[in-house]
């Protein structure tokens, strides 16, 4: 639900547009507003579920989530559809992390890896069908559909959470460090935004300097300030933890910059390179989809044969040369042959992706979960929303050398390329890992 919400609008802005009587690319700052509000109380999430309880938190961002997705689609104007907006991005900011929370509190290492493979999968397949759903829902129902379908979800989820998930809390909170989450919210909201800029060149590229170069100076200020502070916002020691600062901070980080372009790239490539529509785009990306899913029973048992490092060094450079091949294909190429490659590509992606979450808790004590959890999805949006913007500045910069104004099938092969490279690139740091990183999660046992 919240992250389908993320991405399921895009498709969606010219008719809410036409609804509120405003341009179409006015509505963007529905998108934005989301991200921010997202990026400024991330960081407050692991401080919540450990003073009030993880399933109590749980409780209310679902229950925020979904009353906003009720005033979304009720929404008469664009103030109404920002506010609401807004409320939705709260709720969203404290399920994603709190969430993760509650599985690693109540899952054993041995349960590690089948917790985090089952809690990974919508995080794949969710930027692929967003889009796809967006534009099925607004053409065949209306905008509203896009938020309403979150109602009984929602209502579900809120029933699960109280019947299934232990209540708990930590027996002496530590007291909120303000400075703290000034600082981090601040930092991470402007270097999100400016990343989220990139991919708009229009207005120019100072604003987006500015704001990238304020996020990262904001940001080295509120690390020294957690290093030194007695009561931290976020304990820091968990990059002290090889599998973790490997897995989220250095390669990982980089890696998911490479998986998070690709679900941006596709639908373009099909829709603007081969001139498809949406519906038969839609098609060719489920694919995609289909080998994201397809990998999750295969992953547990491949991680136990030949452990982390040998799987994301291996899998990480076939994930990497499937992105490199996409653009190599043209209108030309075999459906047959695309069809392969996109499996090859979801099943790959799907791979690394649950190898990097896995791994990264996998030596992490439960004193530094919150922390740790909170860390993660707020490295996650950068390398999310990097990605996109990566691309895009390279189909730009593509575009502007060609000195042309539209995109051509050229441009999506310089970008497919460009990101195969990064993802190629990056697949040789996994090296750095031990040959037993993680095995008490994977169950490998290295040869001797």
């Amino acid at each position: 639900m919240q992250l389908l919400d993320s991405t399921i609008i895009s498709t969606s802005l010219p008719q809410m547009g036409a609804s509120f009587g405003v341009p179409a690319v006015a509505m963007s700052i529905g998108i934005t507003v989301y991200m921010l509000t997202m990026a400024v109380f991330v960081p407050l999430s692991g401080w919540l579920a450990d003073r009030f309880g993880a399933r109590n938190v749980f409780l209310v961002a679902i229950a925020l989530f979904t009353l906003a997705s009720l005033a979304c689609g009720f929404s008469q104007n664009l103030a109404e559809f920002v506010v609401a907006r807004a409320v939705q991005g709260l709720g969203s900011a404290l399920m994603t992390p709190v969430g993760r929370i509650l599985v690693l509190r109540n899952a054993s290492k041995s349960e590690l890896l089948n917790a985090t493979a089952l809690i990974t999968w919508p995080a794949l397949f969710a930027p692929v069908v967003g889009p796809v759903l967006g534009g099925f829902i607004t053409t065949y129902l209306s905008w509203h559909w896009n938020f309403f379908i979150n109602i009984p979800l929602g209502v579900i989820g809120l029933a699960l959470v109280a019947r299934f998930i232990p209540g708990d809390r930590e027996a002496d909170p530590k007291p909120l460090d303000w400075p703290g989450f000034v600082l981090t919210s601040a930092g991470l909201a402007l270097l999100l935004y400016g990343l989220e800029r990139i991919a708009h060149p229009e207005d120019g590229a100072m604003p987006t300097v500015v704001l990238i170069g304020s996020g990262l100076f904001i940001g080295w200020l509120a690390i020294r300030h957690l290093r030194r502070a007695a009561h931290p916002l976020l304990d820091l020691s968990s990059f002290k933890v090889l599998t973790f600062a490997i897995s989220t901070l250095a390669a990982g980080t980089i890696f998911r910059v490479a998986i998070n372009a690709t679900p941006f790239l596709l639908p373009l490539l099909f829709q603007v390179g081969f001139g498809l529509s949406p519906i038969d785009a839609g098609m060719m990306i489920l694919a995609y989809f289909l080998g994201n899913l397809g990998m999750k029973t295969v992953t547990t048992p491949t991680l136990r044969l030949f452990g982390f490092r040998s799987v994301m060094v291996v899998n990480g450079i076939v994930a990497s040369a499937s992105i490199m091949a996409c653009g190599a294909i043209s209108p030309q190429t075999p459906q047959a042959l695309v069809v392969l490659l996109m499996l090859i590509a979801g099943l790959s992606r799907s791979m690394q992706f649950t190898a990097l979450n896995t791994l990264a808790f996998a030596d992490i004590e439960a004193a530094q979960r919150s922390s740790a959890a909170t860390l993660s999805s707020m490295l996650q949006q950068v390398a999310m929303l990097f990605g996109v913007a990566l691309a895009a500045a390279i189909l730009n910069l593509s575009r502007i050398a060609r000195d042309t104004p539209a995109l051509d099938l050229f441009d999506f092969r310089i970008a497919f390329l460009a990101i195969g490279a990064v993802g190629l690139a990056t697949s040789f740091l996994f090296l750095a890992l031990p040959a037993t990183a993680g095995i008490e999660v994977s169950g490998h046992a290295p040869k001797r």
